[in-house]
């Protein structure tokens, strides 16, 4: 019996596509992914090719197994580039390009982030050498980490070995978890391999993390924001006093 319907739906879940989105990806009418999902009809082979190569699986696998959640998160197993994974990032690092990771392309990030294609294919920024070679950039979602980090402004990074896992306590982390992108400041590494995370915003509470759940571990080294903060009224005062003192002492001179 084909699987294909169901794993369809379950790839679109987690990717977060809708059908008509899933459909224009691979040039197919909405109604027809529907029909898929609910078995009363499938795909062409040339449609089953397009959608396995986008999403890094084989045809057998999409049409002889339902997908569980960690297969889905598990797509890059199966193209599994060459190179070592912290080799790949260094030698992104070392072309000067750091590659971005929009929110729109966060699940995709997770789901593929050992396929080094996938990695070299993103959209990439650059950055002061100072942040060293194997370098990402996140968007940073939610006010978790206001006033420290802003919605929608870039974290800057560099890997963490997960091997060592030298981490600093008070340091801030990006941590990829199979289902989100959680920025944190490391309050403590305990025996038991748990981390002990907090939000800088306080209406967040204390996390504790088991340091298996992390797929990727990336320490901030900067943020990039477009946010313009305007003075305080305590600045503003300053600043106009500062101005009447240097009138007045031009006026004297």
């Amino acid at each position: 019996m084909s699987h294909v319907g169901k794993n369809i739906r379950k790839i679109r879940t987690v990717k977060k596509l809708s059908q008509a989105a899933f459909a224009e990806l691979f040039g197919l009418a909405r109604p027809s992914v529907g029909a898929y999902e609910e078995g009363r009809s499938e795909p062409k082979m040339e449609t089953l090719i397009q959608i396995a190569h986008h999403f890094g699986l084989s045809v057998d696998l999409l049409l002889t197994k339902e997908l569980t959640v960690n297969d889905l998160y598990g797509f890059e197993r199966y193209q599994q580039p060459d190179a070592p994974a912290a080799d790949a990032a260094a030698s992104e690092g070392a072309s000067g390009a750091t590659p971005y990771v929009p929110t729109a392309r966060l699940m995709e990030y997770i789901v593929r982030h050992h396929d080094a294609a996938f990695v070299q294919g993103l959209a990439t920024l650059t950055f002061p050498p100072e942040l060293g070679g194997a370098t990402r950039a996140f968007e940073m979602q939610g006010a978790d980490m206001q006033p420290t980090v802003r919605h929608q402004d870039v974290l800057l990074t560099c890997r963490v070995d997960k091997a060592t896992l030298r981490l600093r306590a008070g340091r801030l982390y990006a941590f990829v978890l199979q289902n989100q992108l959680l920025v944190r400041r490391l309050l403590e590494h305990r025996s038991d391999n748990v981390l002990r995370l907090r939000a800088d915003n306080p209406d967040y509470p204390v996390q504790d993390v088991p340091f298996t759940d992390a797929l990727e571990v990336w320490e901030v080294q900067g943020v990039f924001s477009t946010y313009l903060r305007p003075p305080a009224l305590v600045e503003e005062r300053v600043t106009r006093l500062e101005r009447q003192v240097e009138e007045l002492l031009a006026r004297l001179g």
